[in-house]
């Protein structure tokens, strides 16, 4: 696979694929780590001169209101305060007019080009991966880049198909993503701690079927620890947990296999009988099993930590993780939103930009348009 300073960019029109699906509130950029991170393959495609036509998606689009709502104008404003240089929005993705205002864009000018699930209304061309959709973005260059790790779990027409019919190669923060998550995969040292939260154990059961071989102990929070605890016969009233039977049976046939390995919250925040945060407790029994690893990975948070009144297990569980001095890899979407508000940004050996492509990597060892960069 042909990592960026593999290819020839000089002098040339690069499209690249980054992920600018940042969190907003209203017009706001609420956290903007995602485009900080694709600055550095950005930076060296001007240094070599390159006209630069950008694509990446924004939230869903499935109707004609999505599109008004999942504008990436907001992106391009902040990228163009960030890069230092002029950033062209273009409130469009596809069509002649894009290809004519990008044909007569000269080198060295940085083009956004709108969201790219713009194509999946009124039919899905984007997810879709549909081929001729594909062929007409990389009609809009020379080369491709995809530095966008935190899409690669999708074979989309801008991560996967485009590859197809251009010169191609992974941008440095993907790169970096392989480089770093590698020890997780390959000759991973012991003792190994994953902690696991967020709300829903139906997406992260596969991984979490993974890990556990391969860990030394799973440390549960969030709503995936009240799965566990409602497989386990406890009652969580109305708090976020599975109703899925089959999948309450996988969780308890888990635990009594692995019953030395995964450990469960011992005391909550409750308000009006629902759980909202893991306790002190919890926090200090963990501590055990962080203190004596050699690295952990941590995938979600200890609870609902948006809300003010229930931040204290999240906090506490990143202040046991920095003081722990052990390599801690974050596993990016809301866990890397919280690390970034309580101030743990330069704590921990890497953060990652990926969320859902971060746990499928780290399960099946490849992404879906990963191996289209082959």
């Amino acid at each position: 696979m042909n990592t960026l300073k593999d290819i020839s960019v000089n002098n040339k029109s690069v499209i690249i694929r980054c992920d600018f699906n940042v969190p907003m509130d209203g017009e706001k950029i609420t956290d903007n780590s995602k485009i900080v991170k694709s600055l550095d393959t950005l930076k060296y495609l001007l240094n070599n001169n390159c006209k630069i036509v950008i694509l990446s998606h924004f939230g869903r689009v499935k109707s004609e209101e999505d599109k008004t709502k999942n504008t990436l104008k907001f992106v391009g404003k902040e990228l163009s305060n960030l890069l230092g240089v002029k950033v062209k929005f273009i409130s469009a993705c596809y069509g002649e007019k894009v290809k004519e205002i990008v044909d007569n864009s000269s080198l060295g000018e940085v083009i956004l080009l709108e969201n790219t699930r713009f194509m999946d209304y009124p039919e899905k061309l984007e997810s879709g991966n549909d081929l001729d959709l594909a062929k007409y973005w990389a009609s809009l260059g020379e080369v491709y880049i995809n530095d966008a790790f935190g899409s690669m779990h999708r074979a989309h027409a801008s991560t996967a198909g485009i590859a197809k019919f251009l010169p191609h190669a992974i941008g440095f923060l993907v790169e970096e993503e392989l480089n770093k998550l590698d020890i997780l995969i390959h000759d991973t040292p012991r003792p190994f701690v994953v902690f696991m939260g967020g709300a829903k154990v139906d997406d992260k059961l596969p991984i979490i079927k993974s890990l556990i071989d391969r860990c030394d102990y799973l440390l549960l929070g969030g709503g995936i620890a009240n799965s566990f605890l409602k497989a386990k016969g406890a009652n969580v009233g109305e708090s976020i947990a599975t109703n899925d039977e089959e999948i309450l049976n996988e969780l308890k046939e888990l635990m009594d296999k692995y019953k030395e390995k995964i450990k469960l919250p011992i005391d909550f925040t409750i308000d009006n009988g629902i759980i909202y945060d893991i306790g002190n407790k919890s926090i200090n029994e963990y501590k055990k099993y962080i203190d004596s690893a050699s690295i952990i990975f941590v995938n979600g948070t200890c609870g609902k930590f948006e809300d003010d009144r229930f931040t204290e297990g999240t906090k506490e569980l990143l202040k046991a993780l920095k003081e722990s001095g052990v390599k801690v890899i974050i596993g990016g979407g809301d866990t890397a939103s919280a690390v970034k508000k309580f101030g743990y940004s330069n704590d921990f050996y890497f953060i990652s930009s990926g969320g859902g492509a971060t746990l499928e990597y780290i399960a099946d060892k490849t992404l879906k348009a990963l191996e289209w960069m082959k």
